[in-house]
């Protein structure tokens, strides 16, 4: 995110506001400086003193009731860069939808003329309203950007559509530049690997590396922004699923495998960002294996899993592309460049992992992009979102 961005966060009478102190705290603490406006009936789910704590900064509520000599709501419209309606109400959306500025809010949002991106949060039900439908549409048709509801359970004591956006969501999806980056692979279907698969020893252990997935959700990121529609194929990892992306979670690389094989069938990119376990144990115990207390060791057997990319690559049909990563700890370019040829890749994105400031579990990347007959190029040490773009420029120059 741009350091020092002017965000201004709107906060709405829904039981989701909770979340948004969260939302607050990542903006803050990734350089913006964060303004809050509280509508009346956010403030029966959450006070504006826990954000002001946060952003340091007085909350607005009342338009109509401030001691200056200066209009509140059009000092702070013009000074936003940035708009967030976290969580946005039907009350809030359909004020907006209609031209109704009858609080801080809604006076504010109006006379907004930065980008604007609304996070719904209501019951099923409300959301599927016809009315909610179509001021929804309308905000759309006005430029107002949505970042869409998930399901999950409700406040109500049951499970359906309309939970507000996870605030890791929304903040990667801002801090990639959502809305902002042109839509290069608009209507191309991407498949994106990510994390680490692992292969089950016995009921409690496995095989694995120290994969986070950073690198693999940044890459999916990075390919919605670019209008892409994009399924995430992803082994362990503790991070939030981009919005808008199909997400498929799988274990080992043998699952991996066969839901890359599934996807990639009617798909026109695939970038492998995972960090496959290359071997599985020969056997599977059924039940925990024992310390042996006279045998100071223990032998392991392993087979090689399967090459998801090379079999993608021999499978690969006209007008599909292959990108590949390459983590290694020496003869970087000599390794990446064999299996970028031996595996029929059209780009690898080649990185020592030797370095502990960059790759595994970090939150830098620094690559050298490798396509056949062309001279590698090398990025500097940048944020993984910013690689993110970089690679999903060049596979869209390169289509």
């Amino acid at each position: 995110m741009k350091p020092n961005k002017h965000i201004t966060l709107y906060v709405s009478g829904s039981i989701a506001a909770y979340k948004s102190a969260t939302l607050a705290r990542l903006l803050v603490k990734s350089g913006a400086e964060v303004h809050v406006v509280l509508t009346q009936a956010a403030q029966e789910f959450i006070t504006a003193a826990t954000f002001e704590v946060l952003t340091k900064h007085e909350v607005l509520i009342d338009a109509f009731h401030a001691n200056t000599d200066y209009v509140p709501h059009i000092e702070l419209a013009d000074w936003t860069d940035l708009a967030i309606v976290a969580p946005a109400s039907a009350n809030l959306i359909g004020k907006l939808a209609n031209g109704i500025a009858d609080d801080m809010a809604s006076l504010t949002l109006m006379a907004t003329t930065a980008p604007k991106i609304i996070a719904p949060a209501m019951n099923e039900n409300m959301l599927n309203n016809a009315a909610v439908a179509r001021n929804m549409t309308q905000l759309k048709a006005d430029g107002y950007a949505f970042l869409d509801s998930g399901y999950g359970f409700l406040a109500e004591g049951y499970a359906g559509q309309g939970r507000m956006a996870e605030p890791e969501q929304i903040f990667a999806a801002i801090d990639s530049g959502f809305g902002e980056t042109k839509s290069v692979l608009a209507g191309k279907r991407v498949v994106v690997t990510a994390g680490g698969t692992r292969e089950p020893l016995d009921p409690v252990r496995y095989i694995g590396n120290n994969s986070s997935g950073k690198m693999g959700y940044a890459v999916a990121q990075a390919a919605i922004n670019a209008g892409a529609k994009v399924t995430l194929i992803s082994g362990r990892s503790l991070l939030t699923a981009p919005l808008g992306s199909k997400k498929i979670d799988v274990l080992t690389t043998e699952e991996m495998g066969k839901a890359v094989q599934a996807e990639f069938a009617e798909a026109d990119i695939l970038i492998m960002a995972a960090a496959v376990a290359d071997f599985k144990p020969a056997e599977y115990a059924d039940q925990k294996i024992k310390k042996d207390p006279e045998k100071a060791g223990m032998t392991l057997d392993l087979n090689k899993t399967m090459d998801i990319v090379k079999t993608a690559g021999e499978q690969k049909k006209p007008g599909q592309f292959i990108v590949g990563f390459a983590a290694e700890t020496q003869n970087l370019l000599a390794n990446a460049t064999k299996k970028l040829i031996s595996k029929h890749m059209d780009m690898m994105v080649a990185n020592d992992v030797s370095d502990k400031s960059i790759g595994f579990n970090s939150e830098n990347n620094q690559v050298t992009f490798m396509l056949a007959n062309q001279e590698p190029e090398k990025s500097g040490v940048q944020t993984k979102q910013e690689i993110a773009q970089l690679l999903i420029n060049r596979v869209a120059q390169q289509l």
